[in-house]
Order: structure tokens, then sequence, then C-alpha cells
């Protein structure tokens, strides 16, 4: 009876450690054979959720990086990843990875690592199709808008200091007003005014003008000093551009009409560290 009792008693342990992460569990956050994966869910283009689905080049990256790590799009669970929450969810383990325009900083690296880049964008100008602005200098005097908060207009005016500053909680509320004729231009990273550019409800409507003029490389979000997780990532995003998957991604989210800088796209994943 005592050696029956025991073995019942070794059977729990071993099922409480199974539950408290001890089993081969994929995912970060505890989901068996689910992985969790950080996206934004509000920037047409990228990452977007629109009911149950999501779209994106974010999301389609997002989803080739997991196919090759073994989850199918059914093993996969998108979260909302806002921007000043993401260091803390892949510190605590809410999410396995995040695609969400997240820009490799030095600072960021303090805290996270990342893998990638796969894509480096640049901050660019969105203006309506039938307008004369055809470079930053065009914009003296103009109506531009950026999200408050953002540092995009205060990069722009190193370019044109005589630009009229315009701020908008939303990038959606920036091309309402700029579609409606209130504002002149608005400005961002190029990806994410592309994205709204190859909208149905803009298409036709808006264009980029100018070049880009700063560099944006947008990484793969992991827990510091997941190193191994980091070099999947990597084989998988210089799969996908061998392939031909990076580009067609590129261009089904971001328009076939998207100019992006050749001399830096598609980027060459980092060493992972």
């Amino acid at each position: 009876m005592k050696r029956a009792i025991a073995t019942a008693g070794v059977a729990a342990l071993a099922l409480g450690l199974t539950a408290c992460g001890g089993s081969d569990d994929k995912s970060s956050s505890g989901s068996g054979d689910k992985i969790k994966i950080g996206i934004k869910y509000d920037q047409p283009g990228l990452g977007l959720k629109a009911g149950s689905d999501y779209k994106g080049l974010d999301v389609d990256v997002a989803k080739y990086v997991a196919k090759e790590m073994g989850y199918g799009e059914d093993k996969i669970d998108f979260v909302e990843s806002p921007s000043k929450q993401r260091e803390k969810m892949l510190e605590a383990g809410t999410v396995k990875m995040i695609f969400a325009t997240y820009s490799i900083t030095d600072k960021r690296k303090q805290q996270v690592s990342f893998g990638g880049p796969y894509f480096v964008a640049g901050q660019s100008v969105l203006t309506k199709a039938d307008t004369d602005i055809k470079s930053v200098k065009d914009l003296a005097g103009k109506k531009v808008c950026s999200v408050t908060g953002s540092t995009s207009v205060d990069n722009l005016k190193k370019q044109q200091p005589n630009l009229v500053p315009q701020q908008y909680d939303k990038y959606s509320e920036c091309a309402d007003a700029l579609a409606s004729g209130a504002i002149d231009a608005m400005t961002t990273d190029n990806t994410i005014l592309a994205g709204y550019a190859n909208q149905d409800a803009y298409k036709g409507k808006f264009k980029l003008v100018g070049d880009a003029f700063t560099e944006e490389k947008y990484g793969v979000g992991l827990k510091k000093g997941d190193k191994d997780t980091c070099e999947k990532v990597n084989k998988a995003i210089t799969k996908m551009v061998d392939s031909g998957e990076w580009k067609k991604a590129v261009e089904s989210n971001l328009g076939a009409d998207f100019r992006y800088d050749t001399k830096l796209n598609p980027p060459k994943p980092a060493a992972c560290s």
C-alpha cells in the first residue's frame, strides 16, 4: 500500500513539474504546441487585425518564420503589442517573438535581443496624388501631420524648417485628414505610408514623394539572450528572401509600385549574440 502511495506521489510531482513548464512546451507562454507572437493591430500593410484575420508584411514574415520553426498558422496566437509594452511583454514571456515595425536600436538591445532585420524602412512623406508637392523642399508653409508623441515631424523639420506641424492621435486620422484636404501631407516610416496608400479606400488618391531620409531596421524582438531562437529566425528570413517569398510579401502588402531602398533591402540578418 505504501508503495502504491509513493508511486502516486511521484506521478503527481511529475504532473506538477509539467504544469510548471517542465515539458517540451514550445511556447514561452505555456500554451502547449502553440506560439504567441506579438504584432501591431492598427497598421495597414504591416500589422492589421481585420475581424478574426491578421494581415500585413509583419504578419506574413511572422507566419513564414513560425512555419520554418514548426508551427502551422493554426498554431499561432497573435497578440497585440503596443510600442510602449514590447520590452515588458518579451521579458515577462507574454510572447515568444515580436514582429511590429520594431526598429533595432542600441538602447533596445540592452533590454531585448533581435533577430533580423527583415526590412529596412525610412521616413518619408505621403501627399495627395494630384498635388504639386514633389519633394520635402516643397513642404514650406504646408500642413504636415504625424501622431502625437512622434519625432517624425521634428526629423522632417531638419529638412524643411518652414512646414506647419499638425498632430493627431492616430495615423488613420492623419490619412483621413489628408484625403479630405485638411492637411497637405503626413510623415512617418515609408512602409506605414505605403500601407495606407495601398488600402482600397485610398488607392490612387495618395503618393509617396521624395527619398527616405532615415534608416529603420525592422527586427524580430526576442527575450534577452535567446540566441537559439534568434538563429532559427535568421535562418528562416534568409530562406524567405532566397525563395522569392519576401519580395512577394512586400509587394502584396505595400503595393507593387512601392519603392524601397534596394541598396538596403532585402537586408542580411545580423549575427546573433
